[in-house]
């Protein structure tokens, strides 16, 4: 069964009051069809960093996201997972507010996840960094999962 890193943009998502606005209102609903039709597809994986993220903010919207997180097994802090965040954010030049990102991905990379599942297409679910990022993990012999967004980790249809 294929290994789903769930990045803290999906519990978000997935609880958040509905928008009328787009396209959070389409990513929204996306995001629910995708937790109610294919997440038992797979094996959802989530980290303390992604915790830590959801269990801030407004306490009643922490909690919604926290509880659709509950049972979903966090992958263990490993030595290497702070070196190579590091060194994605040198590699991908990016800001310091996107260094949780970088957390995120070297997480996926670490233990060897076959998806991230995230929102954030600026520095994650972007292809020109996921070139790079590809490029250098093959460089160093690294596992590379594949970084998209719930609409793209989807059956085709019939």
């Amino acid at each position: 069964m294929e290994t789903v890193y769930i990045e803290t943009t999906i519990p978000s998502y997935l609880t958040a009051h509905r928008s009328q606005k787009e396209p959070m209102a389409s990513h929204q609903r996306t995001t629910r069809e995708w937790w109610e039709q294919e997440r038992a597809r797979f094996r959802l994986y989530s980290s303390i960093a992604v915790r830590a993220e959801i269990s801030k903010g407004d306490a009643s919207a922490a909690a919604r996201r926290l509880k659709v997180m509950a049972g979903i097994p966090e992958l263990d802090v490993t030595p290497e997972i702070q070196p190579l965040a590091d060194s994605i954010v040198q590699l991908l030049d990016l800001p310091p507010k996107a260094a949780l990102d970088a957390v995120h991905v070297a997480f996926a990379i670490v233990h060897r996840m076959d998806d991230l599942l995230t929102w954030t297409c600026t520095h994650l679910a972007n292809a020109t960094l996921q070139k790079t990022l590809f490029e250098y993990c093959t460089y160093h012999r690294l596992h590379m999962p594949v970084i998209c967004t719930p609409e793209l980790l989807t059956r085709p249809e019939p």
